[in-house]
């Protein structure tokens, strides 16, 4: 894995991969050329991220036809910081569900909820995206946005709701 430029430590690039449990955003090509981007949960593990997704969902397509990735886990309020980067995206079986009942006691608590028992249905089939980055950079604005944190709109303001709801 190459270094992290900017302004972590290795340890501190680590600790925030770690403890974030935000989504990490990945963007890729689609067969057509055009670019795609969407959000899944990862872990951070020997120096690649992990995802899980259903074989044919359409990230899982798109990267059999071209590798390429570029992403980036942030906070969403301030003071933001974050990790970004871009490398290459390596599909493999996750058969038994591990990384994904990995990830939903990460990211859900465990995995007795409604949605975690929709994604373990014996009829769908995992796969895991590994993400080996190629270059990597960390950014932390904690300094520069103290006041920013509690003083205005986007310090004050919760993440919003669904639309739908």
């Amino acid at each position: 894995m190459p270094p992290a430029k900017g302004p972590w430590s290795r340890e501190q690039f680590e600790q925030f991969l770690d403890e974030a449990l935000m989504p990490l955003r990945l963007g890729c090509r689609r067969p057509d050329g055009s670019l795609w981007m969407l959000s899944l949960w990862y872990e951070y593990i020997d120096g690649e991220f992990r995802c899980a997704t259903g074989s044919d969902s359409d990230i899982a397509r798109f990267l059999r036809t071209d590798d390429a990735v570029c992403f980036e886990l942030s906070t969403n309020r301030p003071p933001y910081m974050g990790v970004r980067g871009n490398g290459t995206a390596i599909l493999d079986g996750d058969e038994d569900k591990t990384l994904l009942r990995g990830l939903l006691d990460r990211y859900l608590g465990g995995t007795e909820s409604e949605f975690a028992k929709l994604l373990l249905d014996d009829d769908r089939e995992e796969v895991m995206i590994r993400v080996e980055p190629d270059r990597l950079f960390t950014w932390d604005f904690t300094d520069r946005m103290s006041a920013a944190q509690t003083d205005t709109p986007a310090g004050r303001n919760p993440e919003p709701d669904s639309p739908r709801y």
